[in-house]
């Protein structure tokens, strides 16, 4: 008792303590103006360096905060980027997607975009050479696959594209803004009071900089497609001896007549038919570049009670996200027209958009449906609200020495932009909106196109939120008449 009554007495006689030295302090602090703690010792800042680079990797560096620093690649592994040339695309998407989930291949991006009845993929997985011809031989056993290849080794030129939204209102931080889009060539798409949206095309390197030099500012949103590949000069993807021995997919079908949709003729993986009739978002072609029989006289895409929406989907970076995404499509018999995968503003996180035709009762049935996946974060569908929208393509012509001159001409009018030049091609980048890509595809026929690579449709909402779409809808606030 005595020892803790002495206890209890140097308790109260240090609380007392401490009450007078901070009255002193407060006193102090009233009377004379606080100072700057003194700094560190160079010893015991280098002891707290070591200790934060322990447990953070990167905070060694002379970061303001703690910053995740990209893991580099295991011993014997690389970025692999395969091109798979398929006839239809009806269902491929889900069984292309299958063959990486079932292997544990994580795809670091994808590029896919319709034209006319064939389509191009490219796609790059990280792994080793065998895990990466073992994908190509089981992506070549597909039925409607007609090539695949590895052209990681080949010459090749690449590029993709990203439509960025940063928060730059009006003022100093907006010219800064404009005068960095200039550096790095990015288009201004879109302008509100609150922030900016900027289109950049290039090589993945100068596409992830732009993005790192902005984030200062404020990123919004990103949204990127995967990168596409063509080979330099005059090789091909798929090597063609002469114009008559030709695979199909290269042939233009614009001009043949629509093939009636039987049950014989539905190649695609699941349909679901519930009536009689065999009425549905199968029996829709392209939306994105109608053949002319689709067409009504205004030259507008005929589509029935179908329209083609734009869905973002946003999941995380896990193996097997993607076919566990197409295959809720596929089970429905949607055909999915557009998709790109690409990084998001938020680390971890990829960012899918597809087009699909549909109305607008199924879309939001088969949206329901999505969100119930596990790694799904959210899904949105941007079609009835203003949204800027933009793809790449990259198109090989052939060009001889006399007529440069013709397709200078056509870049500088279409703002194209020219990637590589051989002796008898020229490797050309177009960027814009689909109907864009349809007309600079039509007007290079004639010189003969050898190739073709699409991104397929990338989005984001309009902060403006005014486009020329939903001003059609809108009645006019001038009666001059």
């Amino acid at each position: 008792m005595q020892t803790l009554n002495r206890c209890h007495g140097a308790q109260r006689c240090a609380s007392r303590q401490c009450a007078r030295v901070s009255s002193s302090v407060n006193s102090s602090h009233r009377a004379v103006r606080p100072q700057r703690s003194a700094a560190p010792s160079s010893s015991g800042r280098a002891s707290v360096k070591a200790a934060a680079a322990t447990l953070y990797p990167g905070a060694d560096k002379d970061y303001d905060v703690y910053v995740a620093e990209k893991q580099p690649l295991a011993a014997g592994e690389e970025k692999h980027v395969i091109s798979v040339f398929v006839a239809d695309e009806s269902g491929l998407i889900n069984r292309v997607a299958g063959v990486f989930a079932r292997r544990g291949a994580n795809i670091d991006s994808l590029a896919v975009g319709l034209n006319n009845d064939r389509a191009l993929f490219t796609i790059v997985v990280n792994g080793t050479t065998q895990t990466a011809s073992n994908l190509v031989k089981q992506l070549g056993k597909l039925v409607k696959v007609r090539y695949v290849e590895d052209i990681t080794k080949s010459t090749r030129v690449e590029r993709e594209l990203m439509l960025i939204k940063l928060r730059a209102p009006a003022g100093p931080a907006r010219t800064e803004v404009l005068q960095l889009a200039e550096i790095f060539r990015a288009r201004v798409v879109d302008v509100s009071e609150r922030g900016i949206t900027l289109c950049v095309s290039g090589d993945p390197g100068k596409t992830v900089a732009m993005q790192n030099v902005m984030t200062k500012f404020g990123v919004m949103e990103v949204c990127r497609t995967g990168r596409i590949s063509l080979k330099r000069g005059e090789a091909l993807l798929e090597q063609v001896k002469t114009p008559t021995e030709r695979p199909a997919h290269r042939e233009r079908r614009s001009d043949a007549a629509p093939v009636p949709v039987t049950l014989e003729s539905r190649e695609a993986d699941v349909y679901m038919v519930e009536k009689d009739d065999l009425s549905g978002p199968w029996e829709v072609t392209n939306v994105l570049a109608a053949p002319q029989e689709y067409e009504n006289d205004r030259g507008e895409a005929q589509l029935g009670e179908f329209q083609a929406h734009t869905l973002q989907i946003r999941v995380a970076d896990v193996p097997g996200v993607l076919q566990q995404v197409t295959q809720v499509f596929a089970r429905r018999g949607y055909n999915v027209q557009s998709l790109a995968v690409g990084p998001s503003e938020t680390p971890g996180d990829s960012r899918i958009t597809m087009v699909v035709p549909g109305t607008s009762e199924s879309v939001d049935k088969i949206i329901k449906q999505v969100k119930k996946l596990v790694y799904v974060k959210d899904v949105e569908d941007i079609t009835a609200v203003p949204y800027v929208a933009r793809e790449l393509m990259l198109i090989k012509v052939r060009c001889t020495s006399s007529q440069r001159g013709e397709l200078r001409d056509l870049v500088q009018i279409f703002r194209l932009g020219v990637i590589d030049v051989g002796h008898a091609t020229m490797t050309l980048e177009v960027q814009g909106r689909e109907d864009k890509m349809s007309a600079v595809a039509d007007l290079l026929e004639p010189y003969g196109v050898l190739e073709i690579a699409r991104t397929g449709r990338i989005a984001l909402t309009r902060e403006s939120g005014v486009d020329t779409k939903y001003l059609e809808t809108m009645r006019s606030s001038t009666g001059i008449f």
